[in-house]
């Protein structure tokens, strides 16, 4: 590097990694996706690393938590519809596993989540979508049965 011409004072100098982007939509995709016990060793979660993939936050990670497996039913249910919101915005229905949502653009809604008991404020993840800002389409229902219920 040619230090000839360098001055400190006109270059803005990094932001920290670990401090959180602005709330707002971002296009990213699933980096990676991990299976972890949870601290109580009762279940556990999919711990899911999403990826910016466009504006001045590219390549910033995001990451959010999936309870899977958990002893509270509610907890498992909210999981299965962010699973099924991520699925409908990579438009991939019946998936075998997480590798085939991964490095599929989609679009997160970022919060921030509030310093609190010693931790530091941190992104978390409100909502997903496709891409087009519209879901994707659902799949066809299946076909019904020629008799109505009410009528047998």
């Amino acid at each position: 590097m040619d230090f000839s011409n360098f001055d400190a004072r006109n270059i803005e100098p990094p932001r920290p990694a670990n401090d959180p982007i602005p709330a707002g939509w971002y296009k990213a995709v699933i980096a990676a996706a991990e299976e972890k016990t949870t601290k109580a060793q009762t279940g556990s979660y999919v711990n899911l690393q999403l990826e910016v993939i466009e504006g001045q936050y590219q390549g910033r990670k995001v990451f959010d938590n999936l309870n899977t497996n958990n002893p509270n039913q509610t907890a498992e249910d909210i999981a299965k519809r962010q699973v099924g919101a991520i699925c409908r915005a990579v438009g991939v229905f019946t998936p075998s596993g997480w590798s085939d949502l991964q490095d599929r653009p989609l679009m997160i809604k970022v919060g921030i989540k509030a310093a609190k008991d010693g931790y530091e404020a941190s992104n978390k993840i409100t909502e997903y979508a496709a891409v087009d800002g519209a879901p994707a389409a659902a799949p066809a229902p299946a076909k019904a049965a020629a008799t109505p219920p009410w009528k047998r």
